[in-house]
């Protein structure tokens, strides 16, 4: 029977949003709007064998990236648990993970530290992440300088080359240069070939056909389907047509 390395169970996930009011409604106290809550993941259960990889689709605003947010732990689910069997978790995103205003050199030790990494570990690889990265000098610039390309590099290089169990992907592969994708797919072949757990979330049909043993699709934040990935990628595409 087959290791299970991640089970999300029941899972919802909400949000806030608190309305604009301007200060003549809050003195009079009338006509005021609470926070409305929005149910960004509804009621979601899966799980994922170690070493499969797992692709999930669904249009903008589906929940696809807050599910993916709270798996690696970055906010808890208001109903339902997810059980990452005590493997440690990394996502790989634009935009999360580092401090701005540290040189990417200094997000580099702090990132591995964060994944549970030990420095030495860490800084022993540190030379083979920045290569990969492929941004020479700006390593020891700030991250608050860089463009998206070069952001999506450095992330992509911390998570791919540090060792962690489950690897979160949230649309990173189908960012940057030509040049860099293609590595990035052969890193992830790589990935597939160690028994890395994945789960990948992207709107590129063909990078989930390539890499993906199963594909989830949830819609409205609602689980729609889970299964092979021809077959689901097929009537997810019927549905995005109607």
């Amino acid at each position: 029977m087959s290791e299970i390395a991640l089970e999300v169970n029941h899972v919802s996930i909400d949000y806030r949003n608190l309305m604009h009011m301007s200060l003549h409604q809050s003195l009079l106290k009338k006509d005021i709007k609470r926070a409305e809550t929005i149910r960004a993941v509804n009621d979601v259960s899966f799980s994922v064998e170690r070493g499969k990889i797992l692709g999930i689709v669904g249009r903008n605003g589906s929940g696809k990236t807050t599910l993916l947010r709270s798996i690696a732990g970055i906010f808890q689910p208001d109903e339902g648990y997810i059980d990452t069997k005590g493997n440690r978790v990394s996502l790989m995103a634009i935009g999360i993970g580092f401090n701005a205003n540290n040189t990417g050199r200094e997000n580099i030790l702090k990132s591995g530290m964060l994944l549970g990494c030990s420095l030495d570990y860490v800084k022993e690889h540190m030379d083979e992440i920045i290569e990969f990265s492929e941004l020479g000098d700006f390593i020891d610039r700030p991250v608050r300088t860089y463009s998206s390309g070069m952001y999506s590099k450095l992330s992509f290089a911390v998570t791919a080359i540090l060792d962690t169990d489950i690897m979160l992907v949230d649309e990173v592969l189908s960012v940057g240069d030509e040049h860099f994708r293609k590595k990035s797919y052969k890193k992830m072949e790589e990935l597939m070939l160690s028994k890395r757990t994945v789960l990948i979330v992207s709107h590129a049909t063909d990078t989930l056909k390539k890499f993906c043993n199963q594909v989830l699709w949830i819609n409205d934040g609602k689980f729609v389907s889970l299964g092979e990935t021809e077959e689901v990628l097929a009537d997810y595409d019927d549905f995005m047509k109607l």
